[in-house]
């Protein structure tokens, strides 16, 4: 019996989730903080994730302490403090600002597909990790990282290609990630196995 299914998201304890979708075999580490963010199929974090408005490719994997699409304060204001936008916390008499945690869910993250934050790293709101890309531990990412690219540091900046020239387009092109559960049972071995250009050779 496997210790994952395609119906139910396997949620580790101690978990906050609110307003979260899943999508098949997807896993979530104890303590994680998910907030108006979608997993795709076989996406998971690994403990104390912090993550909001964010969508979750295929394949994600999110490491332990990592933070996407973290929540900003309102810097063009008189104050900094959530006193004037969850101000129902501090006054009878007043309600939170609707339009402010409205303005923050629409500035939403993506984190492509078959993509690998490390440990503790940071993802602004608005930021798009292409699909392959590796994100170093403790990089802080500020702006888009293109897909199979390699970034590091604060802030974060390219290293290097994951792939030599044209396999990260036909990586993209061959698209397994969409493939069925069976077809990749049956290609469990190649994935094993084969580096990337062999396994597009055979699979093209």
């Amino acid at each position: 019996m496997t210790r994952l299914k395609q119906d139910t998201p396997f949620l580790h304890p101690d978990c906050e989730v609110t307003d979260a979708t899943f999508g098949r075999y997807v896993e979530i580490g104890r303590g994680s903080r998910l907030a108006h963010c979608h997993f795709d199929d076989y996406a998971y974090c690994d403990r104390y994730a912090d993550i909001a408005n964010t969508t979750v490719g295929k394949f994600s994997n999110i490491a332990a302490f990592v933070r996407i699409g973290a929540t900003d304060h309102p810097m063009d204001k008189a104050s900094l403090h959530h006193f004037h936008y969850r101000s129902a916390d501090y006054f009878d008499d007043a309600d939170h600002d609707e339009a402010w945690f409205a303005h923050r869910r629409g500035r939403r993250t993506t984190i492509g597909h078959d993509t690998w934050l490390g440990h503790g790293a940071q993802v602004r709101p608005e930021v798009t990790i292409g699909h392959g890309a590796v994100v170093a531990g403790g990089a802080i990412v500020t702006k888009d990282v293109p897909p199979y690219m390699i970034v590091a540091g604060i802030p974060a900046a390219p290293l290097r290609a994951r792939y030599v020239p044209g396999i990260a387009d036909r990586m993209m092109a061959l698209a397994w990630w969409d493939w069925p559960h069976e077809r990749l049972r049956d290609a469990l071995e190649d994935f094993r196995i084969l580096k990337a250009e062999a396994f597009l050779e055979k699979y093209e």
